[in-house]
């Protein structure tokens, strides 16, 4: 037996990137950034996610999230190779979003 399971709790980094890779199928991708303080001093790190919403999930977020939006989000994660325009190869982990909640903007 094997688990793949990612749940996350963090606010948007930027407006999604939306994409048609297919004409009826729109992918959103979106940077989410969690918070933890470490050590005794309590200092913040930030970690940045990669999160891809696809169908009917990313027609709901090209809708409603924006930078700043406080998102809940349950996924798993993938892993792909791709080449770049200087042909070099490049890995980039994903969490792929299978259920999320928007619970609100961050107060300017």
């Amino acid at each position: 037996m094997s688990v793949n399971k990612v749940i996350l709790l963090g606010h948007v980094g930027a407006d999604p990137d939306m994409r048609y890779p297919e004409k009826d199928r729109p992918v959103a991708y979106v940077s989410l950034a969690t918070n933890e303080a470490r050590g005794a001093s309590r200092v913040e790190i930030t970690e940045w996610h990669n999160l891809v919403f696809g169908g009917q999930n990313a027609s709901i977020v090209e809708r409603y999230v924006r930078k700043g939006s406080q998102l809940y989000v349950e996924g798993y994660l993938r892993t792909r190779e791709y080449e770049d325009r200087m042909k070099i190869v490049r890995r980039r982990t994903e969490i792929i979003v299978e259920r999320f909640e928007l619970l609100g903007r961050r107060q300017p």
